[in-house]
């Protein structure tokens, strides 16, 4: 059964040969010339997609916008204007749209769409359609997930329905939410989870290599291409490419993403012949791309086309309790090779509940692993803690008589300023490389904050390549983005 257009433009030509382009390509088009028409159409008439001019009558205060929005929002719209402007643009995302064009538009782009707007609102309606899950199967279906909580319970339902569909996913959230491991979570319960999985770290490629580590590239294409190689978008077809820290990737890669986001195709560099793929994109930010978008600084186009489903991750702030279940977790699970530490005294865990968490899930377990190094008991106690995490240590002691107290071991979190730890306090009681390790940790905190998280500074700075700061960087799970703020 064709799928059912309705198209609204007050420019008689227009409306005629789109009409008329629509259906030689299979779809059925009511054609109406003001928005009045249009909405009095939705109302007495079942569409898969509206196809709508801004600048008309009718919707010349995007009339017709607020009230599909209202009456048949599961309706997919798509706005094409020749009078753009960032209000109005930033009105319609708001209203959901499912894409902005302006025209001149070629028919081609329109169709696909066209086609990308009628796909994604058919599954999202099947997602709709799975039944939920009660909450302990969820818990049991995501292992790698941890908590109880409501916004975290709300999170597993999303992911049980999306992770089926082939859909382009956005997660965002502030920095160590745990981005990573949801994008992880939703390819291992996708039907593409035989087919591989790439991580491709947008802040550590540089430019230059950027194109041929995601395209490929022919022999002798460029200095020290000495044989043809695959580019990681070939080697996940079929699978699934998640592309971390996407709002970092600078203005011309972006352009050089979005045919391959939009269309499913690239070339190779130094090749003439284009490659077709089969891969679903999953990206995570730490930045509002909204933002980014009205500030020039990210392609409206590839923001549209990688976020058709956007996943929020909740700060560890708002998720009450969870922050003790993520802490015997951690102690489980770094103390596995039977550490001498073996779990918490009885007032730490009001600790964990006064702290605010500003580094989330991330620098929880940072805390976790360091207060084991350094602990001088068989239990953690809020002594062992860095002083910033500590808080209300004194109030959560008192209310426990006997707790042993150790000598102060504090450190410091990434990006809170705090004073770092001398050395002869990293290295009591803990073994050769255990010291050498935090005092590494120590140093690449300190060049960061140093640097405000200019990597580029901090690796000149510290005599070392830009990519092997990175590497060192990403060892001591210590993120750029955590000092800029």
């Amino acid at each position: 059964m064709a799928h059912r257009i309705l198209v609204a433009d007050d420019e008689p030509l227009y409306l005629r040969t789109t009409g008329e382009l629509l259906r030689k390509n299979g779809y059925e088009c009511v054609c109406v010339p003001d928005a009045n028409l249009a909405m009095e159409a939705l109302q007495r008439e079942d569409f898969d997609l509206v196809l709508s001019d801004l600048n008309m009558p009718g919707n010349l205060k995007l009339e017709l916008l607020h009230d599909h929005n209202r009456l048949r929002k599961h309706v997919p719209i798509i706005v094409v204007t020749g009078v753009p402007s960032l209000p109005t643009a930033i009105e319609s995302i708001r209203l959901g749209i499912a894409d902005y064009l302006m025209t001149p538009v070629k028919f081609e782009d329109l169709l696909r769409s066209v086609q990308h707007a009628i796909e994604h609102a058919n599954q999202t309606r099947k997602a709709a359609e799975i039944p939920t899950r009660p909450a302990s199967e969820l818990q049991n279906l995501f292992p790698r997930l941890i908590g109880a909580s409501a916004p975290i319970m709300e999170l597993f339902e999303i992911i049980d329905r999306v992770a089926g569909t082939d859909t382009n996913i956005l997660i965002t959230g502030e920095s160590g939410t745990g981005k990573e491991v949801v994008a992880k979570t939703i390819y291992e319960h996708s039907h593409r989870r035989e087919g591989s999985y790439q991580v491709i770290d947008c802040t550590a490629v540089p430019d230059s290599l950027f194109e041929s580590m995601l395209f490929g590239h022919k022999k002798g294409s460029f200095t020290g291409a000495v044989s043809d190689q695959d580019g990681l978008l070939k080697q996940c077809d079929g699978g699934t490419a998640f592309l971390d820290e996407i709002g970092e990737l600078p203005m011309p890669m972006q352009a050089k993403l979005l045919r391959a986001v939009q269309e499913q195709t690239f070339t190779p560099v130094g090749s003439h012949t284009q490659v077709k793929v089969d891969t679903r994109f999953i990206c995570a930010t730490n930045r509002d791309l909204h933002a980014e978008v009205n500030a020039g600084r990210f392609r409206q186009d590839l923001f549209y086309r990688l976020g058709v489903i956007h996943v929020e991750l909740p700060p560890l702030r708002r998720r009450d309790d969870d922050v003790l279940l993520l802490a015997d977790h951690f102690l489980k699970l770094l103390t596995k090779n039977n550490s001498r530490v073996y779990g918490f005294a009885e007032s730490t865990p009001e600790v964990f509940k006064a702290y605010s968490w500003p580094g989330n899930i991330r620098e929880l377990r940072n805390v976790i692993e360091r207060s084991i190094a350094l602990s001088k008991g068989n239990l953690i106690q809020p002594a062992d803690l860095p002083k910033n995490v500590q808080g209300n240590a004194n109030a959560a002691e008192s209310r426990w008589a006997g707790s042993d107290v150790h000598a102060d071991a504090a450190t410091s979190t990434p990006g809170s300023g705090g004073q770092l730890p001398s050395f002869a306090s990293i290295t009591a009681g803990v073994s050769r490389d255990e010291a050498l390790k935090a005092a590494e940790y120590q140093y690449l905190v300190a060049l960061m904050q140093t640097n405000g998280g200019n990597v580029s500074e901090a690796a000149r700075q510290a005599g070392l390549s830009r990519q092997g700061l990175h590497k060192l960087l990403k060892t001591h799970e210590i993120y750029a983005a955590d000092f800029r703020r």
